[in-house]
């Protein structure tokens, strides 16, 4: 399946998030406003990227099979078991014995009637994976945000 997640638990309760300073102002894609250098209150990220705190759980990718869909080896994903699939969502699923990050279908891709479950990876070296009801599977969690790093040193 070529991808692996590392699994970690967001904070347990009463432990301490790390706070960082937020912009007071929205970041501006264009042109830079003065009014950008004042900073004026913090951010929880715990609390902005997660709704069901015992339920959702960070994971690290490894792997290359969602290149195409902008998740690269070394990306952080922010994974709430809570949450039903649905088409096109981009989940961790368990197949066999191991874990995965793949969007979910329901449809085949190919574009036949067959009807089923579908593990459908973002890069064309891969195959989809057809989920059959003699497989161990279930979808583990369903990915709500990627955090990335940009700076490459």
């Amino acid at each position: 399946m070529a991808d692996t997640i590392e699994i970690e638990g967001i904070l347990e309760e009463g432990e301490q998030a790390f706070m960082a300073a937020m912009a007071a102002e929205s970041i501006h894609a264009g042109f830079p406003s003065p009014a950008q250098d004042y900073m004026n209150r913090c951010i929880d990220l715990n609390r902005e990227l997660v709704r069901h705190p015992a339920s959702t759980f960070y994971g690290r990718v490894v792997g290359d099979s969602m290149i195409e869909a902008g998740v690269e080896e070394g990306d952080i994903l922010v994974i709430d078991k809570s949450i039903t699939p649905s088409e096109g969502d981009m989940a961790v699923c368990f197949l066999d014995g191991e874990f995965a990050l793949k969007r979910v279908s329901f449809s085949d891709p190919a574009g036949s009637s067959e009807k089923g479950l579908w593990l459908l990876p973002a890069n064309p070296k891969y195959s989809p994976i057809r989920v059959s009801e003699e497989e161990n599977f279930t979808v583990w969690g369903v990915v709500t945000y990627v955090i990335k790093k940009t700076w490459r040193r």
